[in-house]
């Protein structure tokens, strides 16, 4: 680092909350004016503000695993189109060999100039769309083998020409997907917050001139790499190693190995993924980039949130990713469902930094979101894709309970309303809720498992699910039970009853149920040191059973709800811890 100090510091205040809340608005833009369901009620998507150079100066508080991408995504387009950059122009991106991450994750770039000779940076949004083809609706089926079965792979490319819209081009994206209308309604949303982000940083620049804004960008960047320098200064300095896994790669072949080494020094942070499985046969496959936005996500997760995300924010980064591995495939290896690797590139780099950070890193969650992809044809022939975007439960923290219900670190996404999924009339829900005794015990417990049925009422729909932590479960930590199991459930209740595995796909008739469950998230602490009170409270509250309550913590609860103390004195004799914290993540 060349500067440590800020020269204006009142300005720089006003400035640097000035930039995140014109990406905020970027962000509010797409919620308020997105057409699908996975972005305008799961909030699948990000926004971001870049500088001339292509370097990140502000973030949303959106998708973290995306927006740790977008450098990436910034320098193919300034290796495409370079000098030839104009005002009024926007490029799409998505072909993971070339800036994207996965084909539905569609970049939307624009650049913004103060007049038509001064670039002063670049509106970024990335939104996840519903359906962008192949031969499963949705995308992203875990069983593809090939980019090419996935979808439209669209290079570093020009939609908007000088204010003008390329109209072919876009034709011929939306003629080869499922519900053109809802990826021409999504990429209107992309295009009004890229308006918006140039709004706002044109209004930036002339509030501090061209030359102000740059000094403060360069101030903002090496204050957040201050900060995290600091930040890092407070661990325990060492090598940790953890490893980590995926149960199965959706064609019959597991576990998959994710390892990690990290190295904290007076340089920074090294993460060495050594070790880590190589590219798999199915869409279980990430790019670098989003390796390196899963782990920048995980040690922001540990420092905390006053560190603003941005370039100078990874500068104290270094990495060793494999080549030809899960976590840096090689074309034309397929993509759609690299999100489970970043929650558990997540888990991994965790788990290694648990030591290092001792009381601030919580038990592992459910793994990631769970997603279930039903294709339908209506009657009138046309093609109808739903999304239900399941999140579970947050793994016991250090001083608390784990959360339930709630969006992974990585992933910032909320659980798809009832309503949505059952609104085009073709699908029902007939239950959704949490499962007792499914936290990790623990003097913490770890959130619960969510679970939804769904009845299909449509004559006939695909369905894809990708799910996993069915065998390997999420790890408890300092002596804390893991947690339980993810399920996948046809006919459940029934003569019928047939356990589904973790990722699988399905064509079903009308009056097919499915019940999914995410798995429950680990415990932290010995669980015979939860306060018997606290195990009542739970009890009473419906989150643990009577007989959970004896089995998993040592506490009798009578059948009028009270404590029995003198029994729990009985049943908790001295104990090893259950599940002490490993270097390694096992079933």
């Amino acid at each position: 680092m060349e500067r440590t100090v800020i020269r204006d510091a009142a300005t720089f205040e006003v400035f640097r909350n000035a930039v995140t809340g014109v990406a905020d608005e970027m962000a509010v833009t797409i919620l308020r004016t997105a057409h699908s369901q996975i972005v305008a009620s799961s909030m699948d998507f990000s926004a971001a503000l870049c500088d001339g150079d292509g370097r990140v100066i502000a973030q949303a508080n959106t998708c973290p695993v995306h927006l740790g991408s977008i450098p990436d995504a910034m320098a193919a387009v300034l290796e495409e189109f370079g000098t030839t950059i104009a005002d009024g122009d926007v490029y799409l991106l998505n072909d993971p060999s070339r800036g994207g991450m996965h084909l539905p994750d569609i970049f939307a770039i624009a650049p913004v100039f103060g007049d038509p000779e001064t670039l002063l940076g670049y509106a970024v949004t990335v939104v996840n769309h519903a359906d962008v083809g192949g031969w499963v609706a949705g995308s992203m089926a875990v069983q593809s083998t090939s980019i090419f079965a996935e979808g439209v792979q669209i290079p570093p490319s020009r939609l908007v020409d000088g204010g003008m819209i390329n109209t072919t081009f876009l034709d011929l994206i939306l003629r080869n997907v499922r519900e053109p209308d809802l990826l021409r309604g999504d990429l209107d949303s992309q295009l009004a917050a890229c308006h918006a982000g140039a709004v706002g940083l044109r209004a930036l620049a002339d509030r501090h001139g061209t030359a102000g804004f740059a000094v403060l960008v360069d101030d903002l960047l090496d204050y957040s790499e201050t900060l995290l320098r600091a930040a890092l200064a407070e661990a325990v300095p060492g090598t940790y190693a953890f490893t980590d896994h995926i149960d199965d790669d959706g064609l019959g072949s597991g576990p998959i190995p994710f390892a990690v080494q990290v190295t904290l020094d007076e340089r920074g942070v090294l993460l060495d993924f050594t070790g880590s499985s190589p590219q798999v046969a199915s869409a279980l496959n990430a790019t670098a980039s989003f390796t390196r936005s899963a782990a920048y996500a995980a040690v922001q997760g540990v420092l905390g949130g006053h560190i603003p995300s941005n370039s100078g924010f990874y500068r104290p980064f270094s990495f060793r990713i494999p080549d030809a591995s899960i976590l840096d495939a090689r074309r034309p290896a397929a993509r759609g469902a690299r999100g489970l690797v970043a929650y558990r590139i997540i888990d991994t780099v965790l788990g290694a930094l648990a030591p290092a950070f001792p009381g601030r890193v919580p038990a592992a969650g459910d793994g990631g979101p769970d997603s279930v992809a039903i294709g339908i044809t209506d009657e009138r022939g046309a093609s109808v894709v739903l999304w239900d975007v399941l999140c579970g439960a947050w793994g016991a923290r250090p001083d608390r309970d784990g959360v339930d219900g709630i969006s992974p670190l990585g992933a910032n996404l909320a659980n798809t309303p009832i309503e949505e999924i059952e609104r085009s009339g073709h699908v029902r829900i007939d239950g959704y809720g949490y499962l007792p005794d499914t936290g990790g015990a623990g003097r913490f417990r770890g959130g619960l498992a969510t679970f939804r049925d769904i009845t299909v009422l449509a004559a006939e729909a695909s369905v894809q699910i990708r799910s996993d932590r069915r065998t390997f479960l999420p790890y408890g930590l300092d002596g804390g039970a893991h947690g339980t199991p993810s399920l996948n459930v046809l006919h459940p209740g029934t003569p019928h009853e047939q356990l589904l595995p973790s990722k699988p796909h399905l064509v079903l008739a009308a009056g097919s149920r499915i019940r999914h469950v995410t798995a429950g998230g680990g415990g932290f602490g010995d669980p015979h040191d939860r306060a018997p009170a606290a195990v009542l409270d739970d009890v009473i509250e419906e989150k643990v059973t009577p007989e959970g309550a004896a089995r998993d913590y040592g506490v009798v609860i009578t059948a009028a709800r009270e404590l029995d103390l003198d029994a729990t004195a009985a049943l908790r004799t001295p104990v090893s811890p259950l599940h002490p914290l490993s270097r390694e993540a096992r079933p």
